[in-house]
C-alpha cells in the first residue's frame, strides 16, 4: 500500500505525541528488549464486573526488568498477559488491592494457567484478609483435574507455588533489590478496612496504583511527588445511563456516588500530590462508546494541568 506524504507525515506526528507522553502499544513494547526498565501495562481498563466487547475489567502488569508483579485479576488477565508478551509461566508477584469480584476472578485462573504452561517457582500474593480462603476454595475447586493431571502430564503440584500473604494495615509490603512496595488502606465503602493502594517504588521511579477508592485526601500525601498516578474515574454524568440498563441493581448508583473518586476531585487529588503524570483507569462508566477522552478529562483539568492520559486496554508506560 502507498502512503503519501501528508499520511506519512500524519502517522509522523501521531508517534511524536505518544512519545512525548511515554505511550506505546503493548505490539511495540515487544519489539524492546524483555528485560530492559519499568513499564506498566494495563491490561483491562474498564470498573466493574460486567463483561462486554469493549474494555476488558480490571487488571495490570508493572515490568521491572522483565519481572512481572501483576495487579488486580478481573476476567481476561490471562489473556491479555498473552496478548501483552509476557509469558504466564514468568509470573512472580501478584498483589489484590480489595475482594470485589471484579478484581479477583480471575486470580485462581490465573495461576492455573501458568501452571499449566510451565510454571515451576513461587508466586508470592499480597492482598486483604480474604485472598487467602479464596485461593484454598479455587485449589479446592480444581482438586480432582490437578490431582488426574499431576501424573499424566508429569506436572508438579501447582498449590505449593501458590504462596498468599495477606495484608491487614497500612504500611511496608515487601521489598525486592529493585522494587519496594507499601500498602495504604483506603476506603471504598462499604469496604472500609480490606481495601487498599500500592506504592511501587523502582529504579526509574515511583508509581502509585489507586483502585478503588472513594475521594481520599490521604491519597495526596502517599502519592506525593509520584512519577506516576495510576487512579480510578468516575463519569458522574454516565452514571444515570449506566444504573438504567443494569437490571435488578436497585442501590448501584448511590454505591457508585458513594464509593468512587469523581473526576474533579481526581484532579484536586492529583494537585494536591503534585504528580508528575496522571492517569485514570478502572473507568465508570468504561463500556459507553460516547464518553470520549476529552470528557474524561475535563473536569480533572479544573484542578490538574499536568500530563493526563485516559487508559486503554493494553497501552503501555514506561518510566
Amino acid at each position: 500500500m502507498a502512503i503519501d506524504r501528508r499520511t506519512l507525515l500524519q502517522l509522523s506526528l501521531a508517534g511524536g505525541v505518544a512519545g512525548a507522553l511515554g505511550l506505546k502499544s503493548a505490539p511495540a513494547a515487544a519489539q524492546q528488549a524483555a528485560g530492559e526498565g519499568v513499564k506498566w501495562i494495563f491490561l483491562g481498563t474498564k470498573g466493574g464486573p460486567r463483561i462486554g466487547t469493549g474494555r476488558s475489567n480490571p487488571a495490570n502488569v508493572l515490568l521491572v526488568d522483565g519481572v512481572p508483579f501483576v495487579i488486580d485479576c478481573g476476567y481476561g488477565v490471562a489473556r491479555r498477559l498473552v496478548e501483552a508478551k509476557v509469558a504466564l509461566p514468568s509470573l512472580r508477584y501478584v498483589f489484590v488491592t480489595h475482594m470485589h469480584s471484579d478484581h479477583v476472578l480471575e486470580f485462581g485462573n490465573m495461576v492455573y494457567g501458568a501452571w499449566s504452561a510451565g510454571l515451576n517457582h513461587p508466586i508470592d500474593a499480597f492482598g486483604p484478609v480474604g485472598l487467602d480462603g479464596l485461593a484454598k476454595a479455587f485449589w479446592q475447586s480444581m482438586k480432582d483435574d490437578i490431582e488426574i493431571r499431576m501424573p499424566d502430564e508429569g506436572k508438579p503440584d501447582p498449590r505449593k507455588f501458590l504462596v498468599v500473604k495477606e495484608i491487614t494495615e497500612s504500611g511496608p509490603v515487601m521489598a525486592t533489590d529493585k522494587v519496594k512496595v507499601t500498602a495504604l488502606r483506603t476506603p471504598h465503602p462499604p469496604i472500609l478496612e480490606r481495601n487498599y493502594a500500592y506504592k511501587f517504588e523502582t529504579p526509574k521511579g515511583v508509581i502509585v496504583y489507586v483502585c478503588d477508592s472513594a475521594y481520599n485526601p490521604e491519597i495526596a500525601k502517599f502519592a506525593e511527588g509520584a512519577d506516576l498516578l495510576i487512579h480510578e474515574a468516575l463519569y458522574v454524568p454516565g452514571v444515570d445511563a449506566l444504573a438504567a440498563r443494569i437490571k435488578n441493581a436497585s442501590t448501584l448508583k448511590e454505591h457508585l456516588l458513594a464509593s468512587h473518586t469523581t473526576t474533579e476531585d481526581l484532579g484536586k487529588l492529583a494537585a494536591a500530590a503534585r504528580v508528575k503524570k496522571l492517569v485514570m483507569t478502572h473507568l465508570v462508566p468504561g463500556d459507553i462508546d460516547t464518553i470520549t477522552d476529552e470528557m474524561w478529562m475535563q473536569d480533572v483539568r479544573k484542578h490538574y494541568s499536568g500530563p493526563l492520559v485516559v487508559a486503554r486496554d493494553l497501552m503501555e508506560i514506561t518510566l
